[in-house]
């Protein structure tokens, strides 16, 4: 497997952009599950975390994140910078989460 570096920042200490692939984005969407409602309205009168939401947020996360990074792999990157993750409901409880940044060829300074 590649190794990619993924930087929020848009700079990388010691590397230079020796050129810009384009942007590269992941993105899952994800429904809610009637038994996890249930679960999630009775937290609601007793307060707290809600750990099934909790755990479905981090795998819609990473599923988005290794998509993005798929993505700029098969054009050769080896970066990307300016990384971010936007989350966004499509209809009643069924969101998507999306990984997006630019993918880039580094040199050294």
């Amino acid at each position: 497997m590649n190794e990619i570096i993924v930087i929020t920042t848009d700079a990388l200490p010691g590397m230079q952009v020796a050129e810009i692939l384009g942007v590269v984005k992941g993105s899952t969407v994800r429904t809610r599950n009637i038994g996890r409602d249930i679960g999630a309205s009775l937290k609601t009168i007793i307060g707290g975390e809600i750990k099934t939401y909790t755990a479905m947020a981090s795998a819609a996360r990473d599923e988005s994140y290794n998509r993005m990074v798929n993505e700029a792999i098969e054009l050769g990157a080896d970066a990307i910078i300016g990384a971010r993750f936007v989350t966004s409901m499509i209809m009643q409880g069924a969101s998507e989460m999306l990984a997006y940044g630019t993918a880039v060829k580094l040199h050294k300074k």
